[in-house]
């Protein structure tokens, strides 16, 4: 086999040589020599792959490639990288240390709360305008178990995409100015009594979204339908129809904040 091309999104490069797997092309996924991951197929196919690979590096956010993926699922892919497995520990253990630490002190704090210790974590940890600390602090606060359990969901999922494409200075930088943008947006039209990591996810998705379709070779793939729901998601809280209360002005500008450094990403870069 030969080599095609290289990328440093491995979860993209599965994508695409599941696609691949639906034009009738073998191809294997094996570690780069200059990227993380690098794709190999068979000589007599080179030209037809090569084309397709050229559409793909053009725009790997079609729909096509996310839905190869889903086609071809997990256990049938003979091909197995980071990430792909469903073990929640093996996933866990893949992500950054600073993922792994928003992570874990969300999940501790919302135990504390589940064992009496609500009153005061709450008013040591909400919104203060005079404790910059406390300026950040809500973003690690949750109220339910769907609740955390979306927030971390998107929290690790957009976050290591982030970091696997641009390093981990941009997931952080990206959640402290989140944090503090959609934590006083919520506090200045609302008041302090919030919790949750959802501005800052929404963030991540705007960054996601917007970096993606500015610079499609980063890797940085996110499905056009979860964008859809997201945006419909906000918006039904802002309608209050929804069975629970949202911060949905920290949404709001979490989402704006992270589509800002997209742009300003994407204008650095280019």
């Amino acid at each position: 086999m030969i080599l095609l091309a290289q990328l440093d999104n491995i979860r993209a490069a599965q994508g695409f040589i599941d696609y691949l797997k639906t034009q009738n092309i073998d191809a294997q996924l094996v570690k780069g020599q200059e990227k993380q991951a690098a794709i190999l197929v068979n000589e007599d196919v080179y030209d037809q792959a090569h084309q397709l690979w050229l559409e793909f590096d053009d725009d790997p956010n079609q729909d096509k490639y996310l839905a190869a993926s889903w086609d071809a699922g997990v256990s049938n892919a003979p091909f197995q990288y980071t990430g792909s497995s469903l073990n929640i520990k093996q996933r866990f253990n893949a992500l950054s240390w600073f993922n792994q630490s928003i992570t874990v002190t969300s999940i501790v704090i919302y135990m504390a709360f589940m064992f009496g210790g609500f009153e005061t974590l709450f008013t040591l940890l909400q919104f203060q305008p005079y404790n910059p600390i406390n300026w950040i602090t809500p973003a690690i606060i949750h109220f339910s178990a769907i609740h955390i359990i979306f927030n971390l969901m998107w929290w690790m999922q957009l976050g290591d995409q982030i970091e696997k494409s641009l390093g981990k200075s941009q997931l952080l930088i990206i959640f402290l100015f989140s944090a503090i943008v959609s934590n006083w947006a919520q506090y200045l039209l609302v008041g302090p009594n919030f919790g949750g990591l959802s501005g800052v996810v929404y963030a991540l998705l705007g960054f996601c979204w917007i970096y993606g379709w500015l610079k499609p070779s980063a890797g940085i793939v996110i499905a056009k339908p979860i964008v859809g729901f997201m945006l419909v998601w906000m918006l039904l809280g802002f309608a209050d129809v929804l069975f629970v209360g949202m911060a949905n002005w920290a949404h709001l500008f979490g989402l704006l904040t992270g589509m800002l450094f997209a742009f300003l990403k994407a204008k650095i870069n280019s």
